[in-house]
């Protein structure tokens, strides 16, 4: 079972693709994010019972500290955010462009529990085109914080639009939730598909060339 979102985000309003996040939410340095959450996440494992002096769970709280500021959840820090490099067009391709099957790990923000899929990415390229692997960057960035998937399917989307100077672009994420299939109903086979579609892609016959190519039109 899927479930589908559609988003047409030519007219979507930028401020609510922004993660939520505290004004002062820089005021402390990586190092020390992850000594306070360190201690908070003993302090969680101790209130669960675990005894913090066993060889195995001694230095958890200091990997999931590390994990969380340096990794899973770096994306929440814009001095992380890649540096994207455009190429000049220098073939003339008019085609379409499409890259799919990017891998996606997220979070759900509701849960903190993985989100796991792929993600599909298609743009007409004009004077410039992007290097493949950049899109695959952009993906990460925005996937590597607390996340919601319509938001992280604006963000990608949005964030191509803005380094291409147009809205010729396509994003979408299929994905299985761990906060739906680990815990609550615990349905291990529904899929969640958000899709945004802007600029060419708003036109049916561009929209079902692309989704051909993924497969998902039928």
């Amino acid at each position: 079972m899927m479930f589908v979102r559609e988003i047409l985000s030519d007219d979507t309003d930028k401020s609510v693709l922004n993660t939520p996040m505290r004004a002062n939410a820089f005021e402390l340095s990586d190092t020390d994010k992850i000594k306070k959450i360190e201690y908070h996440f003993a302090q969680i494992m101790n209130t669960l019972g675990l005894d913090l002096k066993d060889d195995s769970l001694r230095g958890t709280p200091k990997r999931v500290a590390k994990m969380y500021v340096k990794e899973i959840f770096s994306g929440l820090n814009p001095e992380n955010k890649p540096e994207i490099s455009l190429f000049e067009n220098k073939y003339a391709y008019k085609g379409m462009l499409v890259e799919k099957n990017i891998t996606l790990y997220s979070n759900c923000e509701h849960h903190f529990v993985p989100i796991i899929g792929k993600v599909h990415v298609a743009y007409f390229p004009g004077k410039k085109v992007i290097g493949l692997s950049k899109i695959n960057r952009i993906v990460q960035y925005y996937a590597k914080r607390p996340q919601v998937q319509e938001r992280l399917t604006e963000q990608i989307a949005q964030a191509l639009k803005d380094i291409f100077k147009h809205n010729n672009v396509a994003v979408v994420i299929e994905a299985d939730h761990l906060c739906v299939a680990s815990r609550g109903i615990k349905d291990t086979e529904s899929s969640t598909i958000t899709a945004s579609f802007s600029g060419e892609f708003e036109k049916e016959t561009v929209k079902q060339e692309f989704l051909s190519h993924l497969s998902l039109n039928k």
